[in-house]
């Protein structure tokens, strides 16, 4: 104890000169205000200086007086009397508990006594926190013993899992049957039943792709906020069996389409009529609801049949999700091969009545099982807390900045909060300033902003950069689809005009049907990738995933300029054939059949199926691991917003490339007939485009940081409820 005698206490505690300060200070009571605290023994010993103190002692009274008003709900002001009959109680017979809390602030020259003042006002700000929320917790328990309510609505939940996984896995299949059965070879009917031209086509396809993508944005919002994922899904998918009905209407009554045209060349097509248009916008925005409204619905709500506290819940959740990707696989498959011939070789009325059928059988059995699924309440949008974040850090800007870290930042975390909490970060450090209180921001019994658009929590400052951090990513990954969208459009007319018999027979494969060899591209890839090279890179990097989610995207946007270049290189290889050797006929409001195999398409198919495994899936789990636990679905639909905002600048691009190459001297890129245009061109101008996306890529993943997760065990304050121990 020599050595303390002589370094304490030290300027900052006590002041300079140290004898005339002791002497001045020693006036005062501060009880053990910036003693030593520490530990020895063995040799050796270790001490700090606790210059944050606080005392709870207990008070005998001979009265009480208190007041409690603002009271708006009944059985708020019965928890209210019982909690403060238990104080009279205590007051009369046992006294009350008070609280004295002890700090201190270096005074030099020229200190602003005001400033000074409000800065020691937030040292001791974080023990009255927990003050207000230990009385806090007293209230809301009082309230929850005289009311009867369980604090854990989990307890009240019936986890069926397996057992409801018919109804949910079953409605899955006949719902992407019939939506992927409605729209996979929609390009194919455009431009054969309502006699579009196959650049008309093309984009009306792309705008209703990317507006059904866009769509699940507005419908995650409208779920998280107000209906549920329940309730969501039923109006989703009475809106999509409409819409799969009324597209079959415009097959099945002829005077919803326009006339059949001639197979002669130069014969003159009548294109549809304003009100057959119309008929056609109002069956493919009911498509559009149902597919915005369960596309971001359908795989969380399938995940909350489990228990997530509960290791079987963990592993069905797991599970499912691995049958949720083969169900959709499953159903590409089967409409990409079986629905689309029907269509294409016996009759469009058939062909787009099995998935209305499809979508009916889908609904029944969703709804068979209503009684047996858990419901979970919607619980608010994230969108709110991120416009609050923002709305506040401009409020603030005039702010100076506390530091580098999240010291004197407000960090308050309720009770019920279930997300991983997340370490502060020095990026986007403007937003910090929406976390820094000032003496006009004032707290609730509980520690809680009293006005959410005026303070607030780090943690909730650091889930908005965690969404920030991603978009560079997100648009770069987005573009991904950009020429992902012109393998699923382009390639089926390059298949038109070229030979789709198989051998020497007369069968020939639907041109809508050489899709499926993308989805084999991606199915057979996810098991290799997943048994074999992921274990192969885990041994050299030891890495769970074997690859970080970026180098995954990364490489699947190789592939993608590689499919691109393959393309290019076919397309020009399909023309000479057709220019200098004899074709095989002519394919209607087209041109003249080159001889060369449609299995030449293949490879850049399978290239880009490949691609989509790695950027594709890599995206949706990039997504789901970087953001918060309650965005995750904000996030499925931002990846689906991605591929939307491809489609739309895949119209456009179509468009402006069209527009700009009719007139020139080279010739249109993009007309009717392929073999007189130069579509290789444009293959070579996306691949171009993806190459410096690629840069872009790379660029943004290098500045990217991941989400960087705080320990369980540091997540919440344990001495919330422990307020009669000392805080240093």
């Amino acid at each position: 104890f020599d050595m303390l005698t002589v370094l304490h206490p030290t300027p900052a505690v006590c002041g300079c000169p140290v004898d005339e300060a002791r002497l001045l200070i020693k006036q005062i009571k501060l009880g053990m205000f910036a003693g030593p605290v520490g530990l020895f023994g063995g040799g050796e010993s270790e001490f700090s200086v606790g210059i944050r103190y606080a005392l709870v002692k207990k008070v005998r009274v001979s009265y009480f007086f208190f007041t409690y008003n603002n009271f708006t709900h009944c059985r708020k002001l019965i928890a209210c009397i019982a909690l403060h009959l238990s104080d009279l109680f205590h007051l009369c017979f046992q006294g009350f508990w008070s609280l004295d809390i002890y700090s201190g602030k270096g005074i030099v020259s020229g200190s602003d006594s005001a400033s000074e003042w409000n800065e020691l006002d937030l040292k001791t700000l974080s023990l009255r926190h927990q003050w207000h929320f230990h009385r806090a917790m007293e209230v809301e328990k009082a309230e929850k013993n005289i009311t009867g309510e369980d604090d854990d609505d989990d307890s009240k939940l019936i986890y069926r899992g397996w057992k409801v996984m018919p109804f949910i896995i079953g409605n899955e299949t006949f719902e992407k049957l019939g939506i992927v059965g409605s729209s996979s070879n929609l390009v194919i009917y455009l431009t054969t039943v309502f006699n579009m031209k196959s650049i008309t086509a093309a984009t009306v396809v792309n705008i209703y792709g990317g507006t059904s993508n866009f769509g699940t944005i507005v419908a995650a919002f409208l779920c998280d906020s107000y209906f549920g994922r329940y309730k969501t899904l039923s109006f989703a998918m009475i809106a999509c069996f409409l819409g799969s009905v009324a597209m079959d209407l415009t097959a099945v009554i002829n005077q919803l389409h326009p006339d059949k045209c001639g197979k002669e060349i130069g014969s003159v097509c009548k294109g549809p009529s304003i009100g057959q248009i119309m008929f056609l916008a109002g069956a493919m925005v009911l498509l559009v609801i149902g597919a915005g409204g369960i596309r971001p619905c359908n795989l969380p709500f399938g995940a909350d049949q489990f228990n997530p506290k509960t290791k079987e819940g963990k592993r069905g959740v797991d599970s499912f999700f691995n049958w949720y990707f083969f169900t959709f696989t499953f159903a590409q498959m089967v409409s990409l091969t079986l629905i689309v011939y029907v269509q294409s070789n016996v009759s469009w009325s058939i062909g787009l009545a099995i998935p209305a059928i499809l979508m009916l059988l889908g609904c029944i059995i969703f709804f068979a099982g209503s009684k047996l699924y858990v419901k979970v309440k919607a619980s608010g949008s994230p969108i709110h807390s991120i416009t609050r974040v923002i709305v506040v850090a401009i409020k603030k800007r005039r702010l100076k900045h506390i530091g580098s870290s999240s010291e004197g930042l407000y960090n308050y975390i309720s009770k019920d909060f279930k997300n991983s909490k997340l370490s502060h970060t020095n990026q986007f450090r403007f937003l910090d300033k929406a976390a820094i209180q000032t003496p006009d921001d004032k707290l609730n019994m509980d520690g809680s902003p009293a006005d959410l658009w005026k303070l607030c929590s780090v943690q909730q400052v650091e889930e908005v950069k965690c969404v920030i951090r991603v978009l560079p990513v997100w648009l770069s990954a987005a573009l991904f689809y950009l020429a992902y969208i012109q393998q699923t459009t382009y390639t089926i007319f390059q298949s038109l005009q070229s030979d789709r018999r198989l051998g020497s027979g007369t069968f020939q494969i639907p041109a809508g049907s050489y899709m499926v060899f993308l989805m084999l591209g991606m199915t057979i890839f996810i098991p290799i990738y997943d048994r074999v090279l992921v274990p192969f890179f885990r041994k050299y990097t030891g890495r769970d995933g074997g690859i970080t989610q970026l180098q995954r995207v990364g490489a699947g946007l190789f592939l993608c300029i590689t499919s691109m270049l393959v393309s290019a290189a076919v397309e020009q290889h399909r023309r000479t054939v057709a220019l200098t050797r004899p074709t095989l006929g002519v394919a209607p409001r087209k041109g003249a059949i080159s001889s060369m195999s449609g299995m030449w398409l293949i490879p850049q198919l399978l290239l880009m199926g490949i691609g989509d495994a790695l950027a594709g899936v890599g995206q949706m789990e990039f997504y789901y691991k970087q953001f918060p636990e309650n965005m995750r679905s904000f996030a499925g639909s931002l990846y689906y917003c991605g591929i939307g905002l491809a489609s739309y600048l895949s119209s456009f691009l179509l468009s402006t490339v069209h527009n700009i190459t009719e007139g020139s001297s080279a010739g249109n890129w993009l007309p009717e007939d392929l073999n007189k245009g130069r579509l290789e061109y444009f293959y070579y101008f996306v691949a171009g485009m993806m190459t410096l996306n690629f840069a872009y890529f790379l660029l943004v993943s290098h500045w990217y940081r991941y989400k960087d997760v705080v320990a369980k065990d540091n997540d919440m304050d344990k001495s919330s409820n422990e307020v009669d121990k000392v805080s240093v």
